[in-house]
């Protein structure tokens, strides 16, 4: 009993045992907790639909054994009389495992959200998928900064004056940087307002493809042809875009040209007959039909019909079936159209009279 009775930094052997077997039985019982809380939620999450518990269960999970250390020593410290030394220093290794246990719920639970969106939302928005990414990181850098500045905070650093230096600090570094952050935010705009989203067809001045990749730093298009093309995010932004998968409908004008040899009513009735093929395509729409002009060796008629989707073959098939048409329906009439071998006869004939015209 005399050994028991003998004292150490100011607290008997006895009680520092005591405190031992407190920190070990804690320890021991938080863990055991830990597990049977796992073991439970999961029989219940079984027989459940909602993500509530699966929640709960994964930020259980991930409790980590040192955190239940701290907390286990600190709670034993308790029972000590201790120097105000060591109590500061078991306080504030006990604040940063809580500071960093607090990171890695706060990670797990924006890590399990994206995920989860990202599942539901996959084949409805794709564009959306993207920004939800983004916004988790500047989540996560968020959370992980604000928590390591409460931890310098508790170890007793000035956190104003790191801020104010980082602070003269960070707008060196933007300066070096400004092109890389021109890019970043433009990313953010491109993520945030969508001009365009994952799998939308663009052309940017003379350049067209699918949208293939949007990424903090470039935007990547696949081309007509195969090949990928890569924009700068902050160049993109100063382009004209035109979004096609946007498109509500497709405007068709194209031009008929007919010889000066066609009578009248072959010229007058060429609208009707456009009108009438036109109205029997199923996605077709008209809207005009006009004899435009006189050229040189052609009378020109323009056509502007609309086709009720942005599909481009479906308007290829539509305007193939028109020509077919307009070309049967032409011929049957007796209406002929105007070529370059006709125009260049109808050339080399005026030529020749105005020579003969001359000779005489």
């Amino acid at each position: 009993m005399g050994l028991l009775n003998s004292t150490y930094y100011d607290n008997k052997l006895e009680t520092w045992l005591f405190a031992l077997l407190i920190f070990i039985t804690i320890l021991i019982a938080l863990y055991t907790l830990k597990q049977i809380i796992v073991q439970r939620l999961t029989a219940i999450a079984k027989r459940t639909e909602t993500d509530l518990d699966d929640l709960v269960i994964d930020q259980v999970k991930k409790t980590k054994l040192f955190f239940l250390f701290f907390v286990s020593l600190y709670l034993a410290s308790l029972l000590l009389n201790l120097p105000g030394a060591a109590m500061r220093t078991i306080h504030v290794a006990m604040v940063i495992a809580l500071l960093t246990q607090t990171a890695i719920w706060g990670n797990g639970f924006i890590h399990l959200f994206v995920s989860r969106y990202n599942k539901q939302k996959i084949d409805q928005d794709s564009g959306r998928l993207v920004t939800v990414a983004a916004l988790g990181f500047a989540s996560r850098l968020v959370l992980w900064s604000f928590l390591l500045l409460l931890a310098l905070d508790n170890i007793g650093i000035n956190v104003t004056t790191l801020i104010t230096g980082l602070g003269i600090g960070g707008v060196a570094v933007a300066l070096a940087v400004q092109n890389i952050l021109g890019d970043l935010f433009a990313s953010l705009s491109i993520m945030l307002d969508k001009p365009f989203v994952l799998g939308d067809f663009i052309t940017v001045d003379e350049y067209m493809g699918k949208v293939e990749y949007i990424g903090l730093k470039t935007t990547r298009l696949r081309s007509l042809f195969g090949e990928q093309i890569i924009f700068s995010n902050n160049d993109l932004l100063k382009s004209r875009i035109r979004n096609y998968k946007r498109m509500l409908e497709r405007r068709v004008v194209f031009t008929i040209c007919v010889t000066y040899e066609n009578p009248y009513e072959n010229l007058k009735a060429v609208p009707d007959l456009i009108r009438r093929i036109i109205q029997k395509q199923p996605h077709a729409r008209f809207d005009r039909a006009h004899f435009k002009e006189y050229r040189d060796f052609a009378l020109n008629f323009e056509v502007v019909y609309f086709v009720d989707s942005p599909d481009y073959n479906l308007y290829m098939d539509t305007q193939h079936t028109i020509n077919l048409a307009l070309f049967r329906c032409f011929n049957e009439r007796g209406i002929e159209f105007a070529h370059q071998a006709s125009a260049h006869t109808q050339q080399v004939t005026a030529i020749r009279a105005a020579k003969e015209a001359t000779h005489e």
